[in-house]
């Protein structure tokens, strides 16, 4: 176990640190001792497949989706090469996984079910609650990836009926390189550490806490819970905005499902235009063509692959996202350049 504190100093930092706790935990409304400091999502999401599977000695059936985060599927490829049988669910054309696909996929040995609530590329909700509950009938731990929801949506711990959920700071406007890993009281036990050496977080990550970060994600989650409804509202007027600013440009159409989406996605395929091209064009905005973990394959999206596009059509689709800080002159501005610079790629292709 870590060193008691010892003088007045580690007192105060602890103190911020269970502070910050406190904020993360009612952000997405759990006891504050189910939140376990992580260095952001990937971590998280590390520790939750990978703990839980070595916890049974890697037997078990895992289910996901070909449309997580690369941050799930590269993991979950890990635990599949070490005999984990691993069923991938497929998204509808509007990129959702649908709770029928996970009840259809069930097996008795399933251990554990991991879906990520919004998806980066495209912003489409999966019914994560409804998955949730499905799984908790069945005795399934479920895992929820939220570092695109957590401060953006909502997020209720116990309502979504989830065992363990990742969350990523910078996501919510706090500072890069700290998370976090709500895990259920019960399920605890049942967690394996990725890092040994200390006991810290009640034994699930060792490591020396970086206060300054953590009291960072702790303000960050404070003001997120704030604002979070009235700024989802604010924010999907703003996206809506930008569509009907440019959606009745040729050969331009939406990807994703436009009504169970988040409030700063909007993801547009731009038919007969280079994305790559289209992207560097665009040199006023700071968009990109996929995921930020990616955006330095030329690969076409595997997310929007999956969700029936063609080569051709993922390559030209760019996803534009807007947050706490875009304003309605930034989009008319956006809208104004976009339209430019298309039509003029246009009557040069």
């Amino acid at each position: 176990m870590p060193t008691p504190r010892s003088h007045i100093y580690g007192w105060q930092a602890e103190e911020q640190v269970e502070a910050a706790r406190r904020n993360v935990a009612e952000l997405i409304a759990c006891d504050p001792r189910e939140v376990v400091w992580t260095s952001g999502a990937t971590e998280s999401n590390n520790l939750a497949l990978k703990g839980v599977m070595e916890a049974v000695d890697f037997n078990g059936h895992v289910i996901t989706s070909v449309t997580e985060h690369k941050a799930v599927i590269d993991p979950v490829n890990w635990l599949q090469q070490r005999g984990v049988e691993v069923t991938w669910l497929h998204p509808d054309s509007n990129g959702v996984i649908r709770v029928e696909q996970v009840r259809e996929a069930l097996r008795e040995d399933t251990r554990l079910v991991s879906l990520m609530h919004v998806n980066n590329e495209t912003g489409v909700i999966n019914p994560v609650a409804e998955v949730g509950e499905l799984c908790r009938q069945q005795q399934v731990l479920f895992h929820i990836d939220a570092a695109q929801s957590a401060g953006k949506l909502l997020l209720d711990a116990q309502a979504l009926q989830a065992d363990l959920i990742s969350l990523s700071a910078h996501k919510f406007y706090g500072p890069k390189g700290v998370g976090a890993l709500y895990v259920r009281r019960e399920v605890q036990p049942q967690l394996k550490p990725l890092i040994h050496g200390g006991g810290h977080e009640r034994g699930m990550r060792s490591g020396t806490l970086a206060t300054h970060q953590l009291v960072g994600i702790g303000e960050a989650a404070k003001i997120a819970a704030t604002v979070v409804a009235d700024e989802a509202i604010h924010i999907a007027s703003l996206r809506d905005q930008m569509w009907q600013g440019i959606a009745d440009l040729p050969g331009v159409r939406r990807n994703g499902d436009t009504a169970q989406i988040a409030p700063g996605h909007l993801n547009v395929c731009f038919s007969g235009v280079d994305g790559e091209t289209l992207l560097l064009s665009l040199r006023q905005l700071a968009v990109s063509s996929g995921s930020a973990c990616t955006s330095a394959s030329m690969e076409p999206s595997y997310v929007l692959k999956a969700m029936g596009l063609s080569d051709e059509d993922a390559h030209s689709s760019i996803r534009f996202s807007l947050g706490r800080f875009t304003n309605a002159t930034d989009v008319a501005q956006a809208i104004d350049h976009i339209r430019t610079i298309y039509t003029q790629l246009q009557q040069t292709a």
